[in-house]
């Protein structure tokens, strides 16, 4: 093993509280005798959401707004990229609940394109905040720098990977245009996107304005008949069991879905984008279920159940093994944000938030089915043997050993995703991760962004070489800022996912001295790994190294993969 210390910071912030809104009458258009602007009134509502920091870089179309940033309470993080800066604030808004992100026009926001349009993929509410050239600089249709087709290009392209959007240039509007898409961040759990001509930010309200906090409400018809449906499906029930997926995180629905499971003992699981929102330390969990990628036990148990309750799961290809699970809907009951339903029947206007709880209120009597020890997760014979050269299975056991209460996983695509299936997350919303979008790059700055949300977290990062070389340099961020991640990077000389299905030198990747990227961001340790032996005392050494970032560079063969993407394989092999 090679390691090396070059230098490191500390410091930081404390710890995030989770994002709640504190929208009050008094925070309209003015505020202690002041009259907002534009730009004012959408600092206090960023705050008044739970903002308390925002990712970006500047430029010149969106400097006066920076100003007025760096004047008000909220932190500004600057970033090395634009779709890194969108990837941190999709990581802050996953563990802080709500996440922003501001930008300069079209080379900084269409930069951002991919990683907000991931956020959109997944439910991750990122509020885009970009700046524009002014309305009077438009008068005769100049061909200004950044500029793209049109001047309303950008706000084109973000309509269809955001839930809501709106130009703020008109002080009629432009008050009630921000409390339209910030509802609609919150109550979708999606990306929105405000764009503020330069010449607009210091404008000024003309008409009072009082923000509207009414919030939906279902259809009480609706939801009693959604209910006892549920109940009578539930009751005639045999093999209940609960699958739990990533929108019970996102709408702060956990805790009523566990307590629905243990007032009745139903056995649980979770997709793997929802991984860890269920303990996986809990007595009912059973594993993640994802078709053949998953363990065959878990799969056979669902699948055999005769009424399964998915609440908040998204039916995606991943979540399913790639379609290698088999559900017969007339058995399930499907609530999500945007459908419930039970069997063949479809309920409209019943709020997602408004039938867990009243589910877990629900009188009913429901069968306990126990659970075979061999459902369970395993528990895993741990041994190292020094000169042993690494594995992956290896790799993931030993990952496994070094998790806490303080760690959150952050992986990214590939094969480090399907090898964290394996792992056990003790506690609640300790594992992030793009299982649906599964864009290349993800994971090192979406760790910087759960940090700066909670700097009580220190974060695992699971990265393929692959996916390193794209975002890497954004560690230079977590330097800066004081943060001590470790870094785990897969190093199997190329795209070892792809090879399985379609082998070719288009896999290959040059083979970087991951380790020695400390070396060029000035800071943090670099450990070199080929053996079992040399693994041990890098994870070791990384996690006594609380004050700066580590960076773990494992040496593994290209053909050498995980138990799930085996598992896989072998399934896709006979269809592809």
């Amino acid at each position: 093993m090679a390691a090396r210390k070059t230098g490191t910071r500390s410091g930081g912030t404390k710890s995030r509280l989770p994002a709640k809104k504190t929208t009050t009458k008094r925070s309209a258009n003015k505020q202690n005798g002041k009259v907002h602007t534009i730009g004012s009134y959408l600092i206090q509502r960023l705050q008044d959401y739970g903002i308390t920091d925002l990712f970006g870089i500047p430029g010149d179309f969106v400097l006066q707004f920076y100003g007025m940033l760096e004047e008000s309470p909220i932190r500004v993080i600057g970033t090395t990229r634009e779709d890194n800066a969108g990837y941190a604030a999709d990581g802050y808004a996953r563990v802080h609940g709500l996440g922003a992100v501001c930008v300069t026009y079209c080379v900084g926001g269409l930069s951002l394109c991919n990683s907000i349009a991931g956020a959109y993929a997944e439910k991750s509410p990122v509020i885009v905040i970009s700046g524009s050239p002014g309305m009077t600089e438009r008068a005769s249709d100049p061909l200004l720098h950044h500029r793209v087709k049109d001047f309303h290009t950008q706000r084109d392209v973000f309509e269809k990977i955001t839930v809501a959007s709106a130009v703020l240039d008109d002080p009629m509007t432009a008050f009630h245009e921000i409390d339209r898409c910030l509802e609609a961040c919150v109550r979708f759990k999606r990306p929105v996107y405000l764009e503020i001509p330069r010449d607009c930010v210091h404008t000024k309200a003309i008409v009072p304005h009082v923000p509207d906090d009414s919030q939906p409400e279902s259809d009480k018809n609706a939801l009693r008949e959604s209910l006892e449906e549920a109940t009578e499906l539930l009751e005639a029930s045999k093999k209940p069991v609960i699958v739990a997926g990533v929108e019970l995180h996102r709408f702060g629905l956990r805790e009523e879905a566990l307590k629905f499971a243990e007032k009745h003992q139903i056995p649980m699981c979770a997709t793997i984008l929802g991984k860890s929102v269920v303990s996986e330390s809990h007595p009912l969990y059973l594993g993640v279920y994802e078709g053949a990628m998953g363990r065959n036990e878990v799969q056979k148990y669902v699948e055999e159940s005769d009424c399964v309750i998915l609440l908040g799961t998204f039916m995606t290809d991943i979540n399913l093994g790639i379609y290698t699970a088999h559900l017969d809907p007339g058995k399930c009951i499907y609530a999500t944000s945007e459908k419930l339903r039970i069997s063949y029947h479809h309920f409209h206007d019943v709020v997602f938030s408004d039938f867990v709880k009243a589910l877990r209120k629900q009188k009913m009597k429901v069968v306990k089915r126990k659970i075979p020890d061999q459902v369970r997760p395993p528990q895993i014979e741990f041994e190292v043997n020094p000169t042993a050269p690494v594995t992956t299975k290896h790799l993931f056991q030993s990952i496994n050993q070094i998790l806490s209460d303080d760690t959150v996983v952050v992986t990214d695509v590939g094969d480090c995703l399907f090898g964290a299936v394996d792992l056990t997350i003790s506690t609640h919303t300790k594992f992030l991760s793009p299982a649906y979008y599964t864009s290349m790059g993800f994971a090192i700055p979406a760790s910087i962004g759960a940090q700066v949300a909670n700097q009580e977290l220190r974060p695992i990062v699971l990265v393929g070489d692959g996916a390193f070389q794209m975002t890497c340099l954004e560690l230079s961020t977590a330097l800066k800022l004081g943060y001590n991640p470790i870094v785990i990077v897969l190093n199997n000389k190329g795209y070892t996912t792809e090879r399985f299905l379609q082998e070719g030198p288009f896999n290959d990747i040059p083979d970087w001295k991951y380790h020695n990227i400390t070396d060029l961001i000035g800071g943090g340790w670099g450990f070199e790994v080929s053996t079992e032996g040399d693994l041990e005392k890098a994870l070791k050494a990384a996690l006594a190294n609380t004050d700066s970032l580590s960076v773990i560079n494992v040496h593994l063969k290209p053909t050498d993969v995980s138990p799930a993407l085996t598992r896989l394989a072998e399934k896709m092999s006979k269809t592809l």
